[in-house]
């Protein structure tokens, strides 16, 4: 078995509105879909952690050199639409098979019951036993 991080963004796909103003019909379909999935996972045995993250502006910055105080800096304030939105540990047999669960993560549906095609990120997990060259 092999652990994979399915990272999404708040990139809303193809979707330009906001989830906080879609319809509640629609709102209720699309974490359907993401509870549904998961429900799935967790009884395969393939769900590891899943967690959405707060907002950015209660993100904090830690930078130190291991000699003085750390520097401690309120954001990141992202210019872009790629803030980190939430995440799901699967722990799987190949990547196909956590290239299908993002699959399915990204086919969530949004206003109108429309696939959002959110993009998912997939990063196989680093072990102890792996060579770096795989990396």
């Amino acid at each position: 078995m092999t652990k994979f991080m399915l990272l999404m963004n708040m990139d809303g796909g193809n979707c330009d509105v906001p989830m906080l103003e879609w319809d509640k019909a629609d709102m209720d379909a699309h974490l359907k879909h993401l509870s549904d999935g998961l429900e799935r996972l967790r009884q395969s045995g393939e769900l590891v952690e899943v967690n959405g993250l707060t907002w950015p502006k209660h993100a904090k910055v830690v930078r130190a050199n291991g000699v003085s105080a750390p520097v401690l800096t309120d954001g990141p304030y992202a210019e872009s639409k790629e803030v980190l939105a939430g995440y799901t540990m699967i722990d799987v047999e190949s990547e196909e098979r956590a290239l299908e669960i993002a699959a399915e993560q990204s086919a969530a549906p949004g206003p109108g019951g429309v696939p959002l095609e959110q993009p998912i990120e997939v990063r196989r997990v680093m072990d102890s036993d792996g060579d770096l060259e795989d990396y």
